[in-house]
């Protein structure tokens, strides 16, 4: 299959440190090519991908400091309607930014909804069924009511890269943007009552500086709780090998949630507050606890050792290969292919 691939151009792709929605773009590009498939990739030109990079800008638009930045996206846009006729379909991770365009590209469209489903992007999506929407999880699928969502899909990890940790140190981990929504002040919270460390990794975005600067910052006294700034992808991976438990108390519902899969794979148990994604992605009591409360979390924490590490690690290859992530991709995209070459004859 000829397939384009269009990526937020926010962030590189692979990212060099934040960006789950890239990282799956990434993967997703390279198995296709690895496939056999002709796959181009519209990107960032600081991207790296095996696939055909159109490289829409010279660099990533965070790293760019544009005064405006979402000019580029017209230009991606006409780039991908200038060489349409090269596709046999067209994957877009843009989400709003695509669906007026749509109207002007021959190839069917699958979008995937990398982010949670706001009211507005709801009121946009409805009116486009022409395009074939992916959800990322059952739970999103649920909030999509009205909304041409023809499969939901989980992400997969290329498991190679994810190396296995039997015996981890003495700390917990949260690992995310850090904003109010995915709960790091919870997580604090968490393991100061628990009389545990922590160890806190993001990236700080500008629109959260103040947060961090006022509501975060004060809370890290670089013993108990660490702040070590953004990982790479190898820092990352150490940091959940070592952890014995990753806290996920993530305030918003999770449309799927990519380091809580990370962490399992590496063997690590994960304590979540039971919302959005998080039933589907942990198998309660095997892999982890869901709670409902930091008191509750505080409580798993103390049955966290009989977890055994091995489990996490097999839930992860049984549900959450990129294999598998691939595998369906592929097999959506032939069906709608095949669906619009006969509504054409």
């Amino acid at each position: 299959m000829r397939i384009a691939q269009v990526a937020p151009l926010w962030i590189s792709v692979p990212p060099k440190t934040y960006g789950g929605t890239e990282l799956v773009i990434a993967w997703l590009c390279d198995e296709l090519v690895r496939r056999g498939h002709e796959v181009w990739l519209f990107a960032g030109g600081d991207s790296k991908t095996k696939a055909k990079l159109v490289p829409v800008w010279p660099c990533s638009l965070w790293n760019a400091n544009l005064r405006t930045p979402h000019a580029v996206f017209s230009l991606l846009y006409q780039k991908l309607i200038e060489m349409q006729d090269n596709f046999d379909i067209i994957h877009d991770h843009c989400e709003w930014y695509t669906c007026p365009y749509s109207k002007f590209l021959k190839p069917p469209i699958v979008t995937t909804l990398h982010h949670p489903l706001t009211e507005e992007a709801i009121t946009l999506y409805k009116k486009f069924p022409n395009i074939n929407f992916v959800a990322i999880s059952k739970d999103q699928m649920k909030r999509a009511a009205g909304i041409n969502v023809v499969k939901t899909i989980y992400h997969g990890l290329p498991l190679e890269k994810y190396p296995f940790s039997e015996k981890p140190k003495d700390y917990l981990l949260w690992l995310s943007r850090i904003g109010p929504d995915k709960g790091i002040a919870e997580a604090i919270d968490i393991a100061k009552l628990a009389g545990e460390k922590l160890i806190i990794s993001g990236p700080i975005l500008p629109q959260y500086a103040d947060y961090f600067e006022f509501r975060i910052k004060p809370l890290i006294d670089g013993k108990k709780i660490q702040f070590v700034g953004a990982a790479d992808f190898k820092k990352k991976i150490q940091l959940l090998q070592g952890a014995k438990a990753f806290l996920f108390p993530v305030k918003r519902p999770e449309p799927f949630g990519l380091v809580v899969i990370e962490a399992m794979a590496c063997g690590t148990p994960v304590i979540a507050f039971k919302q959005g994604s998080m039933p589907e992605l942990m198998n309660d009591g095997e892999t982890g606890f869901l709670v409902n409360s930091i008191e509750e979390a505080v409580l798993a924490l103390k049955k966290i050792e009989k977890i055994k590490r091995e489990n996490c690690r097999k839930w992860i290859e049984e549900n959450f290969s990129l294999r598998r992530m691939v595998n369906r991709y592929e097999k959506l995209y032939k069906k709608i292919i095949k669906k619009a070459k006969n509504e054409k004859t």
